[in-house]
């Protein structure tokens, strides 16, 4: 079954989603405003060569644009047509924006039992508060748990909530349009609305698991981990790098490839518990190890005896290893492809009006 996606929405959280959509094969087309389409067409530099940002054809493949004026009875009524014939409408409108524009998603979902509709917001189907990621993270409790033990609060260096909050519509959108599949699905089950802040809070996941269950508000642990040790940055002789020990039997493997023997054999430091409590010792004897010879070659050595580790990469350096392209961006990570690159503002818009969703033919 191949979803028709009319995808209403603009900036992040919602173009991952129908980028996911489209990525895995729907037919998505996007609604942008009239004149200056999606805002993140003009957040740049960097912009390719044809004046298109890097923002937007990061989010964008596998689309169709037409540009539309919703206040304009026209225009609005194409979009209403292309409503009726999809089978998903995503947007991330303010609350009542869309009803008084004609749209309303409620009415819309009665008078079409198959349609799926999706909105992201910030905060809720009842906040008109503008959902930007960064200040989703400062206010679900990620920053608090950034950056470094006594340094200040910090973001991560993507918007990732953003990109959660996108990927969690399209599996919502997804399990619903397999449920429709065996049989009809109350409109209730149809309106599925995400937020930002959920989204955010639920990924806190074990951090936020830590505090319900000791009682204590989680802190910065810069490049440590609350829980496991060692599992942090680490200096070698020539760049940074990372060890991530997850079990007592990937310690013991790592303090003798590192050749620390005796704490390979401490019964102090045989579980995760006695290597917590004792955090400074374990810690500092593996820093002052490494920094004898450069990353790669404790890569090599911890890679043999199957302990979990890597070096810190520059972005250019991850890219050189990858699918990716200038113009369509890094390829999916769920199983997909790029069939087209990311649209120019209304580059569909003659053929959609004229053809409907029949212009994917």
């Amino acid at each position: 079954m191949k979803l028709k996606v009319l995808d209403l929405s603009r900036v992040l959280a919602g173009p991952v989603c129908s980028m996911m959509l489209g990525d895995m094969g729907a037919d998505v087309i996007k609604v942008e405003r009239l004149g200056e389409g999606d805002e993140t067409r003009g957040w740049g530099p960097p912009f390719d060569p044809e004046g298109q940002s890097a923002y937007f054809l990061a989010v964008n493949r596998n689309k169709k644009s037409i540009a539309a004026d919703l206040s304009n009875a026209q225009d609005r009524a194409v979009v209403a047509g292309l409503i009726n014939g999809a089978d998903v409408v995503l947007d991330n409108f303010l609350p009542g924006s869309l009803p008084r524009l004609g749209l309303d998603p409620d009415e819309l979902l009665d008078r079409n039992p198959g349609l799926i509709w999706c909105t992201i917001s910030g905060f809720g189907p009842k906040s008109r508060r503008p959902g930007y990621d960064f200040v989703i993270q400062a206010e679900c409790g990620w920053m608090a748990i950034t950056g470094e033990t006594d340094g200040a609060p910090m973001k991560a260096g993507i918007a990732l909530a953003d990109v959660i909050a996108g990927k969690d519509a399209a599996i919502a959108i997804l399990g619903v349009a397999l449920e429709r599949t065996a049989g009809p699905v109350a409109a209730e089950r149809r309106r599925i609305n995400i937020s930002l802040a959920d989204s955010a809070s639920a990924a806190l996941v074990n951090v936020a698991q830590n505090v319900l269950v000791s009682g204590s508000d989680a802190k910065r642990w810069g490049n440590a981990h609350a829980n496991l040790v060692p599992y942090e940055l680490f200096e070698g002789a020539d760049r940074p790098f990372v060890i991530a020990v997850g079990s007592d039997g990937q310690w013991r493997a790592c303090a003798d490839a590192l050749g620390l023997h005796d704490l390979a054999r401490d019964d102090e430091l045989r579980t995760n518990a006695g290597r917590v409590k004792n955090r400074e010792r374990v810690v500092s004897a593996v820093a002052r190890r490494v920094r004898e010879i450069d990353a790669q070659l404790w890569i090599d050595r911890l890679g043999v005896a199957g302990v979990p580790c890597g070096l810190v990469r520059t972005v250019s350096e991850v890219l050189s290893g990858v699918d990716a392209d200038p113009r369509t961006g890094v390829s999916p990570s769920a199983p997909g492809s790029v069939r087209f690159p990311p649209p120019k503002l209304d580059e569909h818009g003659q053929s959609i009006r004229a053809l409907g969703w029949r212009a994917f033919e």
